[in-house]
């Protein structure tokens, strides 16, 4: 089964109304994560003063219009029957309010303005931190490390978890430092104006959190439920789509849909009830507003009437009730949204503590002049420490052979050559190159000794020529075109469009043997002292795979090579051939003694003779 994708997040109308991801150690995840952010803590206090400040003046602003219109009434002139006689408005006075009032406006949009841009620069240069470390930290792992880790988990901790980071740094954190103003701030400015009126909003608040409360407990399992059907769906979507001639070859279209159906229900009838209850918040909190301004105006009225306040006063409140409501949603919105982002940097935090392979600055052997001379001196190794994979080998290779390692799945073939590039440490014995351990090397100076073909062809988006000089920058173009003869795909390079510089992306019509061609020309370029062969021509035609043959031991003439075979027939003209079944060498010498030998090399060979011709 396809890998599903469980980070796909949906979201309700409040930006922050899903399934909420959380950390298993809330509290010391927090603190790593304040850790993190320590070095930027005067930036972000800046920032939070500016967005304070901006939300400030915000809250000041409806006062004084309030005061704008107390002006007005006051310049309205009525006899003693309350009969207008005209108007006697102070023009001076409601100028300089209305100055102070641009004033605040245009001062609170510069606050916010730095705010943003203070948050949003902070955000980027700590995401970038976090990245460059994961990346730097992926280098320095232990293969042993991805065994038990897929490559989606890696990836998401590189882009989900950071993104919902960054996120929550560069507008959650402001929405709530805004919030909580705001919160504070208004009941302030409305006890200021009038106590009495104040108990209106006052006793909506209640209310108002009752409301968000019950909204968020039943929507809760709802959108959990949305995550995981839309986790599934995308799974089989992936699955159907990655493998479509297979479905279509064994008529398992009409399953497939069926499937995607049932799924595509789920997620429906989940995803409905989740955004439904949802997006009852906002017309609940907007009636509740609305209500607390029939409820201010009324009672307010009252109060005018008795020349308790003034009409401003009301005018006032009605702005106060609407900046008042919208922050108690934002806080249940921004406290889903800092659980997930714990959780998130929870596990960054786990990935960047993995145990990484020892530091290797003492080591100083190296190799000047490589004849190829390679040893196996009593070598066990287990991937997992229990369960031994090759035990007590013991091996003599001359420099120049070319080495044929051979077995039945699972004998140890390919982890004498992790083994051997030091991609896993051997659990007993030693290694040497001309006799000198490779573990008195440095990694990559070991890794530097062998070219290598794998298996699985690995290429990245570039051109043809970037692809096959990959780590060597100071090839020519003729040495690119001279491999790529050698391999047997010059030609079709040259009819592709724009030959050498044509870009391989997914779009790019190259077979798996041509692609296969392409990292043989690759590992030819690279010129090392010996070679590593992994079932290296599996993906070309029988012709092609004569010439490669040719064109490889030419390559390695003079050079020790080590080359790991399933089709028998490749290796007849090894120097030596490698028996192993169950992580040991069984048989040891060349073909034509091997088979002489009738055992199991014997069986392996006629088993394969057999197939070829049944």
């Amino acid at each position: 089964m396809a890998q599903q994708n469980k980070n796909a997040r949906p979201h309700g109308p409040m930006g922050g109304m899903m399934a909420v991801q959380k950390a298993k150690n809330f509290k010391a995840s927090s603190k790593k994560l304040l850790k993190v952010l320590r070095p930027y803590f005067p930036a972000i206090i800046i920032a939070f003063l500016f967005a304070i400040g901006g939300t400030v003046l915000n809250i000041l602003s409806p006062k004084y219009l309030g005061n704008m219109t107390n002006v007005i009434q006051d310049g309205i002139q009525l006899d003693s029957n309350y009969q207008f006689l005209g108007f006697a408005v102070d023009m001076q006075k409601i100028a300089n309010i209305g100055i102070m009032l641009i004033i605040f406006y245009v001062v609170s949009a510069i606050f916010t303005y730095v705010q943003g841009y203070i948050m949003n620069e902070l955000t980027q240069k700590i995401t970038q931190s976090l990245r460059t470390q994961i990346s730097q930290k992926i280098n320095r792992l232990p293969l042993a490390y991805f065994d038990n880790t897929s490559i989606g988990d890696v990836l998401s901790r590189v882009t989900n978890d950071v993104d919902t980071i960054g996120q929550t740094l560069s507008q959650s954190l402001s929405s709530m430092i805004t919030a909580i103003t705001t919160i504070i701030g208004v009941p302030i400015m409305m006890l200021t104006i009038s106590p009495l009126l104040t108990l209106v909003p006052l006793v909506s608040i209640p209310v108002s959190l009752i409301v968000v409360m019950l909204i968020v407990k039943f929507s809760q399992k709802h959108f959990k439920n949305q995550q995981e059907y839309l986790g599934d769906i995308n799974g089989l979507i992936e699955e159907i789509y990655s493998s479509h001639n297979i479905v279509r070859v064994f008529n398992g279209v009409e399953k497939a849909t069926e499937d995607f159906q049932e799924k595509n229900q789920k997620l429906y009838g989940s995803a409905w009830k989740s955004q439904f209850l949802s997006g009852l918040m906002i017309p609940m909190m907007n009636f509740l507003g609305n209500l607390s301004y029939v409820v201010v105006c009324i009672f307010g009225g009252h109060l005018a009437l008795n020349n308790k306040i003034k009409i401003g006063a009301i005018q006032s409140f009605t702005t106060y009730i609407r900046q008042f409501n919208q922050p108690l949603s934002q806080i249940a919105s921004i406290a889903n949204v800092l659980q997930s982002t714990v959780a998130a940097s929870e596990r960054v935090f786990e990935f960047l503590e993995e145990e990484e392979q020892p530091t290797e600055e003492e080591k100083t052997a190296k190799l000047t002049h490589v004849e190829g001379n390679v040893r196996f001196d009593h070598v066990s190794f287990g991937y997992q420490p229990n369960k031994e994979i090759i035990h007590d080998l013991n091996v003599d290779i001359k420099a120049g052979q070319k080495v044929a390692i051979v077995g039945p799945t699972g004998a140890g073939k390919t982890t004498i050559v992790n083994l051997l590039m030091r991609f896993y440490e051997a659990t007993k014995g030693d290694i040497t190159v001309d006799g000198v351990s490779i573990f008195d090397m440095k990694r990559e100076d070991c890794r530097n000794l062998f070219g290598m073909v794998l298996q699985d062809t690995w290429l990245f988006h570039g051109t043809i020529r970037e692809n096959i000089a990959f780590g060597r920058e100071d090839l020519s173009p003729e040495e690119v075109e001279k491999a790529c003869s050698f391999a047997h795909i010059d030609h079709f390079i040259r009819s592709l469009p724009n030959g050498y510089d044509m870009v391989l992306d997914e779009t790019a019509n190259i077979s798996q043997g041509q692609r296969q061609l392409l990292t043989i020309a690759r590992a030819m370029v690279q010129n090392n002292p010996m070679m590593i062969l992994d079932e290296a021509t599996s993906s070309v035609d029988t012709r092609t795979e004569i010439l490669i043959q040719n064109a490889m031991d030419k390559l390695m003439e003079g050079r020790t090579s080590f080359v790991i075979a399933h089709r028998l027939s490749t290796i007849k003209n090894a120097d030596l051939i490698l028996v192993m079944k169950d992580g040991n060498v069984v048989e040891m010498g060349k073909h034509e003694e091997l088979l002489a030998k009738k055992g199991f090399y014997h069986d392996l060979y006629m088993a394969q003779f057999d197939e070829q011709n049944a």
